[in-house]
């Protein structure tokens, strides 16, 4: 089945959300990677979802704030702190296009362990923290217990213009409208939506991490293709839905 449309618009609502959430102060940092290279990351059923036979790998770093259950209200401590993720991108059976995140490192251990043992998500716990000074964003992570991994970073942008009209890769990066991830009964998709994306150009002026290597990929061998700012959006995430089986033993 051929993948569907990019749109910049949800293409269905998420009418009885399972969480609702804000993500805010966003940096998008892409590196253009072999899709065959990405192709072992992914879980069964999946295949790299490309934009002109490229994919990317993704590092993205932003504030989640007031994360809720159902439609109550977002819980005030717990349901807010900074977070980290290394993602890549993917298309299922049903021609879905997704993202697959192969590590999400946040600062607060209660959604940390709900988000490991609940959704079966590369949470990891991490001293983090995210700081404004005018037009420029620092974005610092470092994992705790380092005996058992020492990945870090620390990405500091500067935030430009507004884009009026995104291009089509930039499109194919932000307009993702749900996730894939592996469950124990198969890799399911949770559909999200949230208004159009604000985005803005920006430079990338400090980037020093581990996290790509650290999930498995290719350490980048030159800049980023691609830096982008969002002030952020509201959103709700839906439930797990179409199931792929695991694969068979080998």
């Amino acid at each position: 089945m051929h993948p569907t449309p990019i749109t910049p618009d949800a293409p269905a609502a998420v009418r009885s959300p399972l969480l609702t959430q804000w993500w805010l102060d966003l940096a998008f940092v892409h590196w253009a990677v072999d899709p065959a290279d990405v192709a072992p990351l992914l879980p069964h059923g999946l295949t790299a979802d490309t934009h002109d036979g490229v994919t990317y790998a993704g590092l993205v770093a932003f504030r989640m704030e007031k994360v809720g259950w159902l439609r109550l209200p977002g819980v005030p401590y717990f349901g807010s702190f900074p977070e980290t993720n290394v993602r890549l991108y993917s298309v299922d059976a049903y021609g879905r296009r997704g993202v697959v995140f192969r590590s999400m490192y946040a600062s607060r251990l209660v959604p940390v362990l709900l988000g490991r043992l609940g959704f079966r998500l590369p949470y990891r716990w991490s001293r983090m923290d995210v700081r404004t000074d005018g037009d420029t964003v620092t974005y610092s992570s470092s994992r705790h217990l380092p005996r058992t991994s020492r990945a870090r970073s620390r990405i500091v942008v500067r935030v430009g213009r507004p884009i009026a009209e995104p291009t089509e890769l930039e499109h194919f990066l932000t307009a993702r409208w749900g996730m894939h991830n592996a469950f124990s009964r198969g890799t399911g998709y949770l559909a999200n939506d949230h208004p159009r994306w604000p985005l803005h150009r920006a430079e990338l002026i400090s980037c020093e991490e581990n996290l790509l290597t650290a999930a498995g990929l290719p350490a980048p061998d030159g800049p980023p293709v691609s830096v982008l700012y969002s002030p952020g959006v509201p959103v709700r995430l839906g439930r797990p839905a179409g199931l792929t089986p695991p694969a068979p033993p080998a």
